[in-house]
């Protein structure tokens, strides 16, 4: 650094502890660049993590892409058998990019109780079924057993639970219709083995998870005939490119759809985060830029003196701006700092807490969800400091205005 800037700063520093005028304003910039930064991070990391916990619950009851009949694939129950004997099936190894597979049927049915009775969804399940997706989600008991003979354990929501007076342990009736339309339907009775809760009104009202061979037999399929193949990809953002690509490897039968198609409501609601959260980045850097260009002018007014000495012994207009900038700089990063500290210090307290609750009928979720990636605050931090010192530019040219004989007469 030039000695100007040494020469400068120490003015700047010796003047600024006596100022008035520029010391209120200072302050300000300084808040509104931790305001803004507290509000950009809270955006992202509330909006990234609502939309990934929505897409997570979505996936955990329907897969990333379903494979059935293309007369099932607009209906939430199984009509036509598909046969396991497939190529893609149990390994989707022709396309790259498949985590996993796992067969699946679904019946209507209506369970009944002395005092309720509520219309849902059998959704038989088996061996190769994975529960991780549901574990997280269960909130008293334990999932079915499926290894053995066929089980009668089932998982049901706490919403179903709780409107027909249910808790684990218990068995109901739950009656089928026959696939011959027969006046009798055909009974079977469950014993609740665990109790889900997602925060997922559509899901929570409808689905109760149990032995797919249940499906089977009410429906006379044979062992080998599910209703529908689930298939789970690595990267959620390439879910369009592979649903193509699992439609290519599958048979002339057979249709695929992606949940976001399935969803598309939900998914289009989703959308919109990334517009809002697009408004708040530039609304925030807007105003956390307006109050360090106010105080920059307040502060080259102030030093206009100091600005006439260090033209006349010889600093020229490049390297008189870099002081202020500089000095400008210094206050973009303390209110960086604050704005940091508070902003992310939110964002763990709302995630080892959840303190924040939001009604699941709106938002699908219980509490506020937060996803805390430091790439994308390491790129809000770099993108406020660019933005506003390139806007500073502007003001600073100011200074190549200023004449060294009017400024040192200025009082």
């Amino acid at each position: 650094m030039n000695p100007e800037y040494f020469i400068a700063k120490r003015l700047i520093t010796a003047k600024g502890r006596k100022s008035s005028i520029s010391a209120p304003i200072i302050k300000i910039a300084i808040a509104a660049i931790a305001i803004g930064m507290v509000m950009m991070i809270v955006s992202v990391a509330t909006g990234i993590g609502l939309q990934q916990k929505i897409r997570q619950k979505v996936s955990a009851f329907n897969g990333h892409i379903i494979i059935a009949n293309y007369d099932d694939n607009q209906s939430q129950v199984s009509v036509k058998p598909i046969s396991t004997r497939q190529d893609f099936y149990p390994k989707f190894t022709s396309v790259k990019g498949i985590s996993h597979i796992q067969a699946v049927a679904s019946k209507a049915g209506i369970i009944r109780t002395e005092n309720a009775f509520e219309g849902i969804i059998f959704k038989g399940v088996g061996k190769d079924y994975q529960w991780d997706n549901i574990k997280e989600y269960i909130i008293d008991g334990r999932l079915p057993d499926l290894n053995g003979k066929i089980s009668s354990d089932v998982i049901i929501s706490k919403y179903l639970a709780d409107r027909l007076q249910l808790k684990t342990g218990d068995r109901f009736n739950t009656f089928f219709m026959k696939e011959d339309n027969t006046k009798l339907p055909n009974l079977r009775v469950f014993r609740i083995s665990g109790i889900y809760n997602s925060g997922f009104q559509e899901f929570d009202a409808a689905y109760v998870l149990g032995d797919i061979r249940h499906v089977q037999r009410i429906n006379k399929w044979q062992p080998d005939q599910v209703g529908a193949f689930e298939v789970f990809v690595d990267n959620f953002n390439k879910i369009k490119e592979k649903g193509e690509e699992v439609y290519e490897h599958t048979g002339s039968t057979l249709d695929t759809q992606t949940i976001v198609e399935k969803y598309y409501y939900i998914f289009e609601w989703l959308q919109l985060f990334d517009f809002n959260i697009l408004v708040i980045l530039i609304v925030m850097i807007a105003v956390a830029t307006i109050n360090m260009v106010v105080a920059l002018l307040v502060l080259i007014l102030e030093r206009t003196q100091m600005i006439g000495i260090l033209k006349s012994i010889g600093a020229n207009n490049w390297s008189v701006r870099k002081v202020f900038l500089y000095n400008a700089l210094y206050l973009i990063l303390r209110g960086l700092f604050w704005g940091n500290f508070i902003g992310i210090g939110l964002i763990l307290i709302q995630q080892y807490t959840g303190l924040i609750q939001l009604n699941p009928e709106n938002y699908y979720v219980n509490e506020a969800p937060v996803y805390l990636n430091w790439f994308y605050v390491l790129a809000l931090n770099f993108g406020t400091v660019l933005v506003c010192l390139l806007v500073l530019l502007i003001p600073s040219y100011i200074i190549t205005r200023i004449s060294p004989v009017r400024a040192i007469r200025f009082e």
